[in-house]
């Protein structure tokens, strides 16, 4: 794909499934956090206000990610995607801790069962994502019906966290026109995607102009700061599935097994055959049906 600063030019070659979702525009809402804003956005129902369903991102990542894939849901139940903090629109924050980003996600919940009559709450989460799901689930069993965790690199029980070095070291750098980081837009960990449309789209809002020039969306801090779930055992008791790519770096081999064993008595494992760590890019429309799947 050529990569120029016209984004429809770029994507015209996507299918026509993909232009649907991406003009079916969200609301952007916003929830007051004193640690720290959260931005938001929703789907409504054409069918039915009683569902509700949570897209979570992954580290680095934004609620944008989900554009192609909610509007599909749309016939479920209501849909949000959260921008996690320090991400995408949100506001950054001194400190970044996995348990305040599911209470941020607990807190946008309960105002949507407070508002409407929802039945169910089915709370989806890639990669980071699929920590705080999980951590939301176990925490909140009161709040959350069903749960899919995406390719989420869960460490086992008794993991020394002395062993994690917090991701890649980013610093925060500026570039002087908008194509040069475009251009500079990778997925982490590196892997190739099939579909680049969908990549270019994500690009595309993962950048902003300030008046030092164009940077990425995220806090660079995070990455080293962040404070994970060590030694955390989900917990959850709805039903909960384990959606992992086939050719994914972080859910493999020894990895995959050691999930098995230690969630397989409260979660079933399904295997997306070609596709790698980024599930949702590399599959998306897969990604739906496993979703709405969840509510037959």
């Amino acid at each position: 794909m050529q990569i120029t600063n016209n984004l429809n030019r770029d994507i015209i070659e996507a299918p026509d499934w993909f232009h649907r979702a991406i003009q079916d525009k969200p609301e952007d809402k916003i929830l007051a956090d004193p640690l720290g804003n959260v931005s938001y956005s929703k789907w409504v129902s054409k069918n039915t206000n009683q569902n509700l369903i949570i897209l979570i991102h992954g580290t680095g990542a934004h609620k944008k990610w989900w554009d192609p894939i909610a509007p599909q849901l749309k016939d479920v139940g209501n849909i949000i995607a959260i921008d996690l903090p320090g991400m995408g629109c949100s506001d950054f924050r001194e400190k970044y801790r996995i348990k305040d980003f599911g209470e941020c996600v607990i807190s946008i919940i309960k105002k949507e069962i407070s508002d409407h009559n929802i039945k169910k709450v089915c709370i989806v989460g890639h990669s980071l994502g699929g920590h705080v799901a999980g951590y939301v689930a176990s925490e909140r069993k009161d709040l959350i019906t069903d749960l899919v965790i995406i390719d989420t690199f869960i460490r086992p029980p008794g993991y020394d966290p002395s062993q994690h070095k917090g991701g890649p070291l980013r610093m925060i750098k500026y570039y002087p026109d908008k194509e040069t980081i475009l251009k500079r837009f990778r997925l982490m960990p590196k892997q190739e995607c099939q579909n680049d449309w969908y990549v270019r789209y994500i690009a595309e809002h993962s950048i902003k102009k300030t008046k030092n020039g164009w940077r990425w969306r995220f806090d660079d801090v995070l990455f080293t700061s962040l404070e994970r779930l060590f030694d955390y055992k989900f917990s959850f008791t709805c039903p909960a599935l384990f959606v992992h790519g086939s050719e994914s770096l972080l859910t493999n081999g020894h990895i995959l097994e050691n999930i098995k064993n230690t969630y397989s008595d409260i979660m079933d494992f399904f295997e997306v055959l070609e596709a790698y760590h980024h599930v949702p890019l590399d599959k998306p429309i897969e990604i739906v049906k496993i979703i709405k799947e969840r509510f037959d």
